[in-house]
């Protein structure tokens, strides 16, 4: 599943770093050319969770200076601290950023990768500063190249890369103490990973699962049938809702997901079972309810980036959402919140930032129903 699904997703990365020119003109050929990696996968040794004591490996944590994550548009107030003092503790794995050739998994230290890997947090993992303090780990990511083949290497980069997060998780858990409530949200590669995670830690652990207030799986295709009974959660089905999942994916009109669907059709779930046909859990982000539909007027602000990508404004009732068949976000006539749109009016670049406020939104009434 995950090599082949993220194929559907590969050009986003480059479309981000300015290759879209090359990926609507010559396709996903000159991509796997261009950027599949040349060596042989190099094993590397685990990372133990004790190596993320370090904040060093942190891109976001509570005392780090520069967090991106503490990112907010203008007009937005900093986190405060209700009555109870019991914030959130989020745990955010965000896509890839690596797009190199020259290995299967990106260094830690790489710099540019690195600065992606903030980008992606300020539009994405900012939306959930309010209700508590975010945690995003630096991992050995598989390259982007790596989705664009079928050989056995792109496996164990994901495998490696998976292995990364787990211990990183470890840490997270270890640092915010037994009692502090956790939020767990990904996007992309970093979602994908983010199903394992439940499929692996939280499903098999009933008083970490009694501690999550909910999980958002973005980016990333989660079947009603043969995933979500093996995550640990259930599917939110109410806008205030503890301990459930949401997901969606955005496509603007004319829509044309036939990738998405034609590929997800040919991967097997997590019970080991074909996902043909199959429905996708659809969070309809405007209502925090599934397949469901919204107005424009629904939405409370969606982040519209500054041509340097340095910062964004952010602006109401622009973009509605409606979930359509077989379990993609349908957002109406394509807005224009920037240049990076995949064929098939395909938004995935912009899950987070097109609902960015009603994800804050989202967290604090879910954190509110988890205290109640």
């Amino acid at each position: 599943m995950a090599r082949k699904f993220l194929y559907i997703f590969a050009a986003l990365i480059v479309l981000v770093i300015a290759a879209a020119l090359a990926y609507r003109l010559f396709g996903t050929d000159l991509m796997r050319m261009a950027l599949t990696p040349g060596e042989s996968f190099r094993r590397q040794a685990s990372v133990q969770a004790s190596a993320y004591d370090d904040p060093a490996m942190w891109l976001a944590r509570p005392e780090l200076a520069g967090n991106p994550a503490l990112w907010r548009p203008q007009g937005y107030a900093p986190r405060a601290v209700d009555a109870t003092g019991r914030k959130a503790a989020i745990f955010f794995i965000h896509p890839t950023s690596y797009v190199s050739r020259d290995h299967w998994n990106a260094p830690l230290d790489d710099a540019e990768t690195n600065d992606r890997s903030a980008l992606f947090l300020r539009g994405q993992a900012s939306a959930f500063n309010a209700v508590g303090e975010v945690w995003a780990p630096r991992y050995r990511q598989a390259t982007f190249g790596a989705f664009l083949t079928s050989v056995a290497d792109s496996e164990q980069a994901l495998h490696l890369a998976y292995g990364d997060v787990s211990a990183a998780f470890d840490s997270f858990l270890r640092q915010i103490g037994p009692r502090t409530p956790i939020i767990l949200a990904g996007h992309s590669q970093g979602a994908l990973h983010l199903t394992r995670l439940l499929r692996d830690r939280v499903a098999t652990d009933p008083a970490l699962r009694r501690r999550i207030v909910a999980a958002y799986v973005v980016g990333w295709p989660v079947s009603r049938t043969t995933d979500l009974p093996r995550l640990g959660l259930p599917e939110c089905a109410t806008a205030d809702q503890a301990g459930c999942l949401l997901s969606w994916q955005s496509f603007a009109a004319p829509a044309d997901p036939s990738l998405v669907i034609d590929t997800y059709d040919k991967t097997t779930g997590f019970n080991g079972q074909p996902r043909k046909d199959t429905p996708m859990v659809c969070t309809n982000p405007l209502t925090g309810t599934p397949d469901a539909t919204a107005p424009a007027s629904a939405n409370l602000g969606t982040l519209y980036p500054a041509a340097d990508l340095a910062t964004a404004t952010i602006a109401p009732g622009r973009v509605p959402a409606a979930c359509g068949p077989r379990g993609l976000l349908m957002i109406g006539a394509p807005p224009e919140v920037g240049p990076y749109v995949l064929p098939g009016n395909n938004y995935h670049v912009y899950d987070y930032s097109l609902f960015w406020a009603n994800v804050r939104a989202d967290a604090a009434r879910r954190l509110q129903g988890y205290r109640r």
